[in-house]
């Protein structure tokens, strides 16, 4: 799930190329977009893989939005959900639907940082605002609270009193292509589980 340019999706595809083999560890099956005409789609298509633009604007209620995706899910066998600048609050009947099955990747170490409206360039300024010296993008998976779901996995980036919230979202974008591929491995791989809570990977 995607609403923007689909860099972290393009990390994705190019770390599980497989699009038909049923063997394979991970297998992309449909890009899903809230927007039209976004660079996720053009990616996705181009890669000869499904694209729905579903909005939740023309759903009558956050259930029915939750319901158009779980059936779309359901109908490709979808093991995975992956918010890769996917913008818009998951209605709570497919959190439910998929518990521990969703993931989503965030630019600062959670849980510092988040929340709502926390995204983008937001959070590199409040990053720079508050001084902190390290930082870095977080994969957690997704709960009905933003940001506050078991976190998988982190990586640390250096912050430098030189930077900007734009220098400083490009060195934090360069870990995410790195991390996002990672744990999608590690789940697909069977080796991500959680416990009460925390996560557990078994290395």
């Amino acid at each position: 799930m995607a609403s923007g340019g689909g860099t972290n999706l393009q990390q994705l595809l190019d770390r599980f190329p497989d699009r038909k083999d049923s063997t394979a560890r991970a297998r992309i099956c449909l890009v899903v977009s809230n927007r039209p005409g976004i660079g996720a789609l053009e990616r996705a298509e181009k890669a000869g893989i499904r694209t729905e633009v579903v909005d939740p604007a023309e759903y009558e209620n956050p259930e029915a939005f939750g319901n158009k995706l779980i059936e779309l899910y359901e109908t490709e066998s979808i093991g995975l959900v992956i918010l890769a600048g996917f913008l818009k609050m998951l209605p709570s009947n497919l959190i439910a639907a998929f518990r521990n099955r969703i993931i989503n990747i965030h630019p600062a170490l959670l849980p510092l940082f988040g929340g709502k409206g926390m995204y983008g360039t937001r959070v590199h300024r409040a990053v720079l605002d508050a001084g902190v010296k390290l930082t870095g993008p977080t994969v957690h998976f997704v709960d009905e609270k933003y940001d506050k779901g078991p976190i998988i996995a982190q990586r640390s980036v250096p912050v430098y009193h030189t930077d900007t919230p734009e220098t400083l979202a490009a060195r934090v974008l360069e870990v995410e292509h790195r991390i996002l591929p990672d744990v999608v491995g590690l789940i697909a791989d069977g080796r991500v589980k959680v416990v009460d809570g925390i996560v557990h990977v078994n290395q």
